[in-house]
């Protein structure tokens, strides 16, 4: 059962961010969390995330536009580094509540609280009338790079944040998707180079058999979704991913995942 959540979930996410440059780590690393510690999810996650995006890479990279990734993406290679610096940090606290539920007994754990509002928060970035049409001037490329390459290392979550800036860098749509998942590539790069560290305690709770199924689930997914670029809109991916997310942030901080 293990193995076809987290396939199903692999393939459909991974649909589904290719049109909306978001939506994989927000959707797989809650799977990976339903059985395994929060911090090997995220790891296990960041592997199939940086997988996937090589794969889309060669879908369809060359159509990146080179100035605006030079903007951004720079920015954000950097900041990853401090975000999953900090995420190494909060999962060495230790808990600070715990509660039963029946027979099991509950933490709730600076490293999840953490996660968890994070994901609230950027639900509201795609449930809220007022963010659908968020975005930001062409000149805050290396603002967006840096916020969104943080929130990469720290959680996983930094596509919201890099489609809003990347939206007004007056991009056509394939331009915005490669810019987008080269971006995402690098930043993937930079935030398993900090976790690898942390491998030698969180890789002993991981799947690495699973991992690979993942992520040839999510190739499929990716290959599928390349051949309907053009067919689909973003909205109702947008909402899909912002329920999803509200969901497992709030299970999360409350500790009962």
């Amino acid at each position: 059962m293990m193995y076809v959540i987290v396939c199903l979930v692999a393939l459909g996410a991974s649909f589904l961010t290719l049109f909306s440059g978001f939506g994989l780590s927000t959707l797989l690393m809650p799977a990976f969390a339903l059985f395994f510690p929060l911090e090997a999810a995220i790891a296990m996650t960041a592997v199939v995330h940086l997988a996937n995006n090589a794969f889309k890479l060669a879908l369809v990279g060359r159509k990146a536009d080179k100035e605006v990734l030079l903007k951004f993406a720079l920015p954000g290679i950097a900041t990853a580094f401090a975000g999953a610096w900090l995420l190494n940090y909060f999962s060495g606290l230790p808990a600070f509540a715990s509660y039963t539920l029946g027979q099991r007994e509950f933490q709730v754990t600076p490293v999840k609280l953490v996660i968890g509002l994070l994901m609230v928060g950027f639900a509201l970035l795609e449930l809220l009338p007022r963010f659908e049409k968020m975005a930001f001037a062409k000149k805050w490329l290396p603002l967006g790079g840096a916020v969104s390459g943080f929130f990469g290392g720290l959680s996983g979550h930094q596509g919201a944040l890099r489609s809003a800036f990347l939206s007004k860098a007056g991009l056509e749509k394939e331009a915005f998707i490669a810019t987008g998942v080269v971006a995402a590539f690098l930043i993937d790069l930079t935030r398993l180079s900090v976790y690898a560290g942390h491998l030698g305690t969180i890789g002993k709770n991981a799947d690495w058999a699973l991992v690979a199924a993942a992520i040839a689930a999510a190739f499929a997914g990716a290959f599928v979704g390349s051949k309907l670029l053009k067919k689909v809109t973003l909205r109702a991916v947008q909402l899909i991913v912002g329920v999803m997310l509200a969901l497992i942030g709030i299970l999360l901080a409350v500790g009962l995942i």
